[in-house]
């Protein structure tokens, strides 16, 4: 924990996405119901969907791809049109957020930050749209991640982009997708690729938790986006029936925590926020992968909320996106020609 810790009183956001925060805070508290349910309507509704697009937008060129059409597991490819195409790039997958139970790779939201992800790193961007809880309760979400790896290992998918280079293959997700990002890679170890290696992983902000409450949970109540009573109802809305919060995929550092000594797991790029309830449980996860054997690097934003990343406005917002680009380059370098 850092020195100064922060609280609420002192957090200076711009009055339209205070707005916006408490729009999307008003929205969640609506769709996700009292019974465990989710109004799928309301969201469709309100949702603001982007369509692929073979024409750039913005120097990047887009595609939907389905890996299963039994489960409606699919993939937003996202191709930046320099360098050339015969230019070899890396290739991120990515989880996005949203409590495995929101959000979507084709809302207007996460296409934007596919599109600029894509374009800050020089990289094809591979959005994974995953199964959703409480429909879908673990493991549905890690099945789909991995499964998402063996589709591509395999080169069957019709408009994926040729110079798309698969033994350089990075991890990453943001909240419940850098949960989702961490199972991923640990089944990814365990596995056999005839194409695809991971080189490393991108957690921004992960979605981790336990039965305690932490000291920043109980300092940051009521931040935005993710409030311990908004958390707490993902967590029993993702879980299977009967489990709690130190579940080994929730509090996967705590006394159920799998053995990933062994592992093959890639170095890590780990980002914090100083106005995050979820920061504690993130610590802990940094010393874990240490004492695991890990390599990590941490980097904290003092100043960032939760998903700061998404919201283009936050100074925090472009240093991520930068940390990101310089991460694949580094990672990408260390690879043998």
């Amino acid at each position: 924990m850092s020195e100064n810790p922060q609280t609420l009183n002192s957090l200076v956001l711009p009055w339209k996405l205070r707005l916006l925060l408490r729009m999307i805070s008003a929205i969640t508290n609506l769709a996700c119901r009292s019974d465990g349910t989710v109004n799928r309507r309301l969201l469709s509704f309100l949702d603001s969907k982007v369509p692929p697009s073979e024409i750039p937008v913005r120097g990047v060129k887009t595609a939907d791809i389905t890996v299963d059409p039994t489960r409606n597991l699919w993939f937003r490819v996202f191709t930046p049109t320099e360098p050339a195409d015969d230019v070899s790039l890396p290739v991120i997958v990515f989880f996005h957020g949203g409590g495995f139970a929101l959000q979507s790779v084709d809302n207007k939201g996460y296409d934007f930050i596919g599109r600029r992800m894509a374009l800050k790193a020089s990289a094809v961007v591979v959005s994974v749209n995953y199964r959703f809880s409480p429909e879908h309760r673990f493991p549905a979400q890690y099945d789909d991640g991995f499964d998402t790896l063996l589709f591509l290992d395999g080169r069957s998918c019709k408009g994926f982009p040729a110079n798309a280079d698969l033994s350089r293959c990075f991890i990453a997700g943001d909240s419940a997708g850098a949960n989702l990002a961490h199972q991923t890679v640990c089944r990814a170890a365990k596995a056999e690729f005839r194409n695809l290696r991971v080189i490393g992983l991108i957690s921004i902000q992960p979605f981790f938790g336990g039965e305690e409450r932490t000291e920043s949970e109980i300092r940051l109540r009521g931040a935005p986006l993710v409030p311990v009573e908004v958390t707490d109802w993902m967590w029993k809305a993702f879980l299977p029936e009967g489990s709690n919060r130190d579940h080994e995929v929730v509090n996967v550092s705590g006394p159920n925590a799998a053995d990933i000594s062994g592992l093959k797991y890639p170095t890590t790029l780990l980002l914090i926020g100083g106005f995050d309830p979820l920061q504690d449980w993130q610590r802990r996860y940094y010393e874990w992968l240490k004492r695991s054997g890990k390599e990590v690097e941490l980097i904290e934003y003092p100043n960032a909320i939760h998903a700061a990343y998404a919201f283009p406005e936050l100074p925090e917002s472009s240093l991520i996106f930068t940390e990101i680009k310089n991460f694949v380059a580094n990672q990408s370098r260390k690879m043998p020609n």
